[in-house]
């Protein structure tokens, strides 16, 4: 039974959305769900969430419902299943008397397989007798994280959410969302009463990141210093205001950097043509709010800077993630100060009691992360409730300038003591007050001032004491109470360290006090790619300058890790350059004329002597397998052919091709593309590399034009525009 379900799922996936293999999680999340229980699913954008309501909605008996609090997004998702021959409707304000009772019919009529509703539209008492009538296999709950009050936008009609599918029927619920903490994960579950769910969730760590936080002293200064050592990459700052986001873009502009704001209160036309010069690179920098870079998956962003404390710990991640995408370098700088926080804490005094209390934890987070002296993507992951083990991660400041540490040990075993006196129910600044001493109405009222413990550690002030806690918690002798905010318990780790007590390494917090001049020692990231910067600029401004020429985009004559190792190597002949990787000989033929003399001229201004013993990684194995192959595709075999008479897969085949072609060899495939795309399919494809910012076929696929088009035939038609355009 298993066997053939798998052949059924996989041959959806194929026949209808024209995929070849699930991506990670994806096909044990749609078993879950077809066995008809509640799944719950943390991944991040792009790794294909909607597939995973989606393909269960075409094999389950009944109607998939989809709660969504997006229409602009719930209309592209219908349109692009209807394209698929698919019957998907929604259910929103946008639509018509008559246009919802044709839908509600067609629903009734068993016609329908998906059914997006906007929380809004589920909530009407009308929808929800028409649901009742409904036969529902299950309901898939998207951006789940809107649910819990501690998500990123609170939404009142998540909240009810539960109740209203109480009403419908006993249903299997799959919620799913970008970001969760432990503390917003238990309250999306507890919210639709699936707390034994199967969480299906991806790791949180971007290991080519480095993370930065500085003190904000002179902060145009520090930025202007930041862009002048990164000249020439693309970048995002951060703003909190439309006003700071014009005021810092005009700074950068006078001070000679490729810089345009973007923010909500721009007329359209200009937000969406800074946006298309950023990603085309017309533009080097975006100075912006928030509201950029939500669904924008630009490669080569190389920094993102904070100007601004963020007002959570999830936003500084969402938004540190959009530089490095491709896999290369990618440093958040954070400018740091009390200030900041002093202000975002005015915003919030009109909010709700219990809204401002949320956001006022939230706030204290984002300030343990930018003081802390450990790890700084130890305590992201940790904020994430993931585990990270490593000692120095060797990708932020905290790891390549390490505080001085001091043994920690006693003064650990005094904060697990305090905690168990105090019955394990307080948080951080109580246990603080214990260690103290302090003896004011809180610690009196609940007779905390009579305890062992109390005043054990008067000798240290509050701070030390309140970096000892965070790094206990952090180093998981504690842990936070998820049902009660704040509340600090022991975790088994800690129960066992108070028998038998271990050597523990801590170190003083940052001193971020107000006002202070001092300088700061320059970090540099051990990571940090070791070629030469000036060379590297010169190198991808000339890029863009032969792409204009050529009206072809950069990444297609050569893309960054080749014009970082040429920036490395100083390749001054063809024969050297043809060795770099992802170029070869027929790229260097192409384009490598102009690279050539750029490199020689840079070489001699400066006096460089170029190592002739330099190790260059060979592009392509040269080997038996490329020369079969190459003989055997301008003699027209079947790919198929080729791939099972050398008993390798054909997505192994197609990866040695792909190396053969990157190499700068031109392969003409037309014999065996023509056979399964027409002439318009492949002028759509080749059009959409022609303007593509990126060779990735991931990007590719989650582009909404080629949703008609398979992993396979995108690779296919790559290799055709490659060999076209860049070999």
């Amino acid at each position: 039974m298993l066997a053939e379900q798998t052949d059924i799922l996989r041959g959806k996936l194929k026949e209808v959305f024209g995929y070849s293999q699930f991506r990670g999680n994806q096909e044990g999340i749609i078993r879950h769900i077809l066995e008809g229980k509640n799944t719950f699913v943390i991944m991040p954008t792009g790794a294909g969430k909607s597939l995973c309501y989606q393909l269960p909605s075409l094999v389950a008996d009944g109607l998939a419902v989809v709660i969504s609090p997006l229409i602009a997004l719930m209309k592209n998702q219908v349109d692009q299943m209807n394209a698929f021959g698919i019957n998907a409707q929604y259910l929103n304000s946008t639509l018509t008397k008559t246009e919802i009772n044709r839908v509600k019919k067609e629903c009734l009529n068993g016609e329908i397989q998906l059914l997006y509703v906007a929380p809004e539209s589920l909530t009407k008492p009308d929808n929800v007798d028409f649901l009742k009538k409904v036969d529902i296999a299950f309901v898939a709950v998207d951006e789940a994280h809107c649910i819990s009050e501690w998500g990123h936008d609170f939404r009142p009609e998540y909240r009810r959410i539960k109740e209203i599918i109480a009403q419908i029927g006993q249903l299997p619920i799959i919620a799913l969302t970008a970001t969760a903490t432990p503390k917003v994960q238990l309250d999306i579950q507890k919210n639709l009463n699936m707390e034994n769910a199967s969480v299906f969730k991806s790791s949180f760590n971007r290991t080519n990141l480095f993370y930065d936080v500085r003190q904000k002293k002179h902060a145009k200064k520090q930025v202007i210093e930041f862009l002048k050592k990164n000249k020439g990459k693309c970048g995002i700052v951060y703003c909190l205001s439309r006003k700071k986001v014009e005021e810092i873009a005009e700074l950068l502009s006078v001070n000679g950097f490729n810089a345009v704001p973007y923010h909500a209160g721009l007329e359209p036309a200009v937000r969406e043509k800074n946006q298309d010069d950023f990603l085309n690179e017309n533009v080097d920098i975006v100075v912006a709010t928030i509201a950029f870079g939500m669904g924008i998956d630009k490669p080569d962003v190389r920094f993102v800077i904070h100007y601004d404390v963020p007002k959570s710990l999830e936003g500084y991640y969402q938004e540190t993630g959009r530089a490095g995408r491709d896999g290369l370098e990618g440093h958040c700088l954070m400018l740091y100060s009390h200030n900041d926080i002093n202000k975002l804490e005015k915003f919030n005094k009109d909010k709700p009691v219990q809204e401002r209390e949320n956001s006022r934890v939230l706030l204290q987070e984002m300030s343990f992360y930018a003081e802390s002296p450990v790890c700084r993507r130890k305590q992201l992951l940790h904020y994430f409730g993931e585990e990270f083990t490593v000692d120095n991660c060797g990708g932020c400041d905290n790891c390549v300038t390490p505080k001085d540490k001091f043994e920690g040990q006693e003064y650990v075993s005094l904060v697990l003591q305090a905690v168990q006196q105090t019955g394990e129910r307080f948080g951080l600044n109580h246990i603080a007050h214990v260690l103290r001493g302090i003896s004011n109405a809180h610690t009196q009222s609940y007779d905390h001032d009579k305890l062992d413990i109390f005043g054990k550690g008067d000798e240290e002030g509050e701070d030390f004491w309140k970096t000892v806690i965070r790094q206990t918690l952090i180093y998981e002798y504690l842990e936070k109470d998820i049902e009660n905010i704040g509340v600090l318990k022991l975790s088994e780790k800690g129960k066992k360290f108070l028998k038998s007590p271990e050597s523990v390494m801590l170190a003083k917090d940052h001193e971020y006090t107000v006002g202070e001049e001092e300088e700061e020692a320059e970090r540099v990231p051990v990571n940090a790619k070791a070629y030469d910067e000036e060379l590297f600029t010169l190198l991808k401004a000339l890029r863009k300058k032969e792409g204009d020429k050529k009206g072809l985009q950069p990444w297609i004559i050569f893309q960054d890790p080749s014009l970082e190792e040429m920036a490395t190597t100083y390749p001054t002949t063809e024969e050297e350059l043809s060795q770099i990787n992802g170029v070869g000989m027929g790229k260097v033929k192409k384009f490598g004329q102009p690279f050539l003399e750029l490199i020689k001229e840079y070489v001699d201004e400066n006096e460089i002597t170029t190592a002739s013993n330099v190790v260059v990684k060979s592009s392509v194995n040269k080997s038996k397998l490329k020369i079969f192959i190459i003989q055997q595709i301008d003699r027209k075999v079947d790919l198929d052919e080729i791939a099972e008479s050398k008993g390798i897969s054909f997505e192994s085949l197609l990866d040695e091709i792909e190396n053969i072609c990157y190499s700068g060899t031109k392969l003409n495939l037309d014999y065996y593309i023509d056979d399964i795309l027409d002439q318009d399919k492949q002028e759509d494809i080749f059009e959409y590399f022609l303007n593509a910012d990126t060779d990735s076929i991931e990007d590719a696929l989650d582009d909404e034009d080629n949703d008609d088009y398979s992993e396979e035939e995108l690779r296919l038609m790559r290799i055709k525009f490659m060999s076209e355009y860049a070999n």
